[in-house]
């Protein structure tokens, strides 16, 4: 498999302009080091962390194997204290357990009603956000969410993609990101927004052969790392240490673009969305005829698809 860096830039040494004129429009992966964070990189400690919330309960994940897997549900849901879950995800082996005693944990912060607020770590983390510098390297009116990530040493989240850019700041610990172009979508075996291949480091060929022609981006976090995921690049995520961290999406497209009843920044365009339904109705269609005339039609509306809609200038 064709394997490849994400780049690494010191942002101590490039302005907001220069990222924006020079990277941001490259629309690839890029780690950002040397970008002011505010003190949340010194002081976020576990003790500091479990003490600044207190005792608010937080929904989690549990999972009692590294590999979390959205599609098959391997996981619970769980309600604990803030400060008792945080000293738990610290664990590796536990006393007080759901499932069993190595399971692991996962928080993704949502907003108080996780069906119609979007998650702001200004809200929902009021003491600790104000620890956090976000990078401004967008316009305020563009900003859609900020999301709280904790996770135990070893969590593996399953490769999905995003339709808003982000920044994915750790600010402690370290995690390990796989990367793929949006353009290698058809050899990821996507259900939804997600991949079906959940192992990316020893994938089962037999039941996903193309997965091999998928070029695979690789890089490590540090604490105080920034990555820029830009939309629609695919992600898996595997948490080396136990880590904290803050994703900031921001709107890039006009804000009608975007599907209004989506809190999680994950819903396709509602352009792509009509675009989708359309073509499941040609295809319904086609089902009217013989399946030679259907297997012909077919390849005439995937050879129509690519020459009006693909690009062909990727680097």
């Amino acid at each position: 498999r064709e394997q490849a860096v994400v780049p690494v830039v010191r942002l101590d040494g490039v302005t907001r302009e220069e990222f924006l004129r020079d990277i941001y429009p490259r629309r690839k992966p890029v780690v950002l080091k040397g970008m002011e964070l505010g003190t949340c990189t010194t002081k976020w400690t576990v003790d500091y962390l479990s003490q600044a919330e207190g005792s608010k309960e937080v929904k989690i994940h549990v999972s009692v194997v590294p590999q979390m897997d959205f599609l098959s549900k391997n996981f619970v849901y769980r309600t604990l204290p803030f400060d008792v879950f945080v000293r738990r995800a610290a664990e590796d082996k536990h006393k007080e357990y759901f499932l069993s005693e190595d399971e692991k944990y996962y928080l993704r912060s949502v907003g108080e009603d996780a069906r119609k607020d979007i998650a702001d770590i200004r809200k929902e983390f009021p003491v600790l956000a104000a620890d956090v510098q976000i990078p401004e390297y967008f316009e305020k009116e563009q900003f859609f969410s900020s999301v709280f990530r904790i996770s135990s040493a070893g969590l593996q989240l399953w490769t999905h993609y995003d339709v808003m850019d982000n920044f994915l700041i750790q600010i402690t610990g370290k995690k390990r990101v796989v990367l793929y172009s949006p353009r290698d979508a058809p050899y990821l075996y996507l259900s939804g927004s997600k991949s079906e291949v959940l192992d990316v480091d020893n994938p089962d060929l037999e039941k996903y052969p193309l997965f091999v022609r998928a070029k695979r981006y690789q890089c490590l976090l540090e604490a105080g790392d920034v990555l820029f995921i830009p939309a629609l690049w695919f992600h898996n995520v595997v948490s080396e240490e136990f880590g904290v961290a803050v994703n900031v999406f921001w709107k890039h497209l006009p804000a009608e673009s975007y599907d209004k009843s989506d809190t999680y920044g994950n819903k396709d365009p509602t352009a792509a969305s009509r675009a989708i339904q359309i073509l499941d109705r040609a295809l319904k269609t086609l089902e009217e005829l013989p399946e030679e005339y259907r297997d012909f039609y077919a390849r005439r509306m995937v050879l129509r698809i690519q020459e009006k809609a693909y690009r062909n200038d990727y680097g």
